[in-house]
């Protein structure tokens, strides 16, 4: 009989619109519900939070997030404390948010904040004692955490102080390595919170990474061994819609699905330009297909350019499939770059399994640019410019043979190192050893 743990997760809740929401979701399934529990931020727990797979909740609201004057005056104070579920509808009731406020906050007073460099001082988190006994009452035997900034980090620390239990630590994004180029005191926050984000290293009985170059670049850091979880893919359920013909019709659908992250746009309105360069003279018609939120306001300005909104992810197989070619681009700004670099789209797993020949656009210092060279599965482009994209799309266009040959790659490596159940009894493995283990071991620095 297989071993699940009880697990304790930190700063991210289950869902299927973020990466780590995603990845979580994924890792964790089919562990039993009464195991698994989540405590984070109130405005993280929205109605796509998912219940499936966990129920348990805790809110962090205003008895443990503690922000300073003048801007607690300003700031939504979230009730902390066990989350409200509807049963009849079986969905998380999250309060309802100003439109003015959220605007006024991530438009104005958020940047404005950061460039002076004082956001990272504005808030805290801190142990309430309702905290501190729903705690006690679950009893963890393992921590697993995610964290994408700095009062996460502390956060983290608090609670394996308290818990005294063996922590888990998944990183997603190097967003520690944009910091300098935040505002006034960026070079401040980036030395400070990297020597908080290494204490709190050093409490984690093991460290994952989201992929083998930030592995390898992070314990060269750090001084830590890193282990690789990448979002793992049900091979069931994308097989039964994958791509098995490679011809084209009359009109080729090239499929952008995601969000409209960091500087995607301007990668997007690249493909735009490529598309509409070579509809004039291309005997067939191409269309971007943008399965995202909200149309950007500039995508009006392209006749090519076909908004969908998302989908439900049980779709996505025939979306995918059902494509003719599958984009995934990069930001190509400095900026950018930094916090992507060792990070692996959640999607490469699910784009590689649906049949449909994948074209990157990234910059070459990244680790999806570097996975995809190493194993050719993908067709890729490293230069942020037109004609190398055109060139590029010219070479899957023109030849079937090719298409299929990556295509055929791309499901082969997803089938070796993205099968979730491998990766599921890898995962669970780790922190059953963990649990196991009664006496806390800490990687050595």
């Amino acid at each position: 009989m297989k071993d699940f743990p009880k697990v304790l997760i930190l700063n991210q809740p289950f869902n299927s619109i973020s990466g780590g929401g995603i990845t979580l979701s994924n890792l964790f399934k089919g562990w039993p519900k009464d195991k698994l529990a989540v405590t984070c931020l109130g405005n993280l727990i929205t109605e796509q939070t998912q219940l499936d797979a966990c129920d348990h909740y805790y809110q962090l609201g205003h008895k443990e997030h503690i922000w300073r004057f003048p801007l607690s005056l300003l700031k939504r104070k979230y009730p902390s404390g066990k989350v409200r579920i509807s049963k009849k509808e079986k969905k998380v009731k999250p309060i309802k948010k100003s439109a003015l406020r959220e605007k006024l906050l991530k438009g104005y007073i958020n940047p404005f904040l950061k460039w002076l460099g004082v956001l990272n001082w504005a808030s805290t988190l801190q142990l309430s004692p309702e905290l501190q006994l729903w705690l006690d009452e679950f009893n963890p035997d393992v921590i697993y955490a995610q964290a994408q900034r700095r009062e996460a980090v502390i956060f983290c620390r608090l609670v394996q102080e308290y818990l005294h239990k063996p922590m888990v630590f998944h990183m997603m994004d190097d967003w520690l390595e944009v910091l300098p180029g935040e505002g006034l005191l960026g070079n401040y926050w980036h030395g400070k919170i990297g020597g908080e984000f290494k204490d709190m290293l050093t409490r984690c009985a093991r460290h994952f990474s989201i992929s083998e170059p930030m592995a390898k670049a992070y314990q060269e850091r750090y001084g830590f061994q890193f282990s690789t979880f990448h979002n793992p893919i049900e091979l069931s359920f994308w097989n039964k819609s994958q791509r098995k013909s490679y011809e084209f019709g009359d009109k080729i659908q090239i499929l952008y699905a995601g969000r409209m992250g960091l500087g995607i746009q301007s990668s997007l309105e690249t493909m735009a330009k490529c598309l509409e360069n070579l509809n004039k003279t291309g005997k067939k018609q191409l269309e971007l297909v943008l399965q995202v939120g909200r149309k950007p306001s500039w995508a009006d300005t392209y006749s090519c350019i076909h908004h969908r909104g998302f989908v439900p992810y049980e779709e996505l197989p025939d979306r995918f499939s059902g494509a003719d070619l599958l984009f995934l681009p990069y930001d190509f700004t400095p900026s950018a770059t930094a916090f992507i670099k060792y990070s692996m789209p959640t999607k490469a797993s699910e784009y590689m399994i649906s049949g449909t020949p994948i074209l990157i656009f990234a910059p070459e210092d990244t680790a999806l640019v570097t996975y995809a060279q190493d194993y050719q599965w993908a067709k890729v482009v490293t230069k942020n410019e037109v004609e190398e994209l055109k060139a590029a799309l010219m070479e899957l266009i023109d030849s079937e043979e090719y298409r299929k040959k990556v295509a055929t790659k791309a499901i082969e490596i997803a089938e070796q190192r993205h099968d979730a159940l491998k990766v599921r009894e890898a995962f669970r493995n780790e922190l059953s050893a963990l649990a196991a283990n009664k006496t806390i071991t800490l990687n050595p620095s």
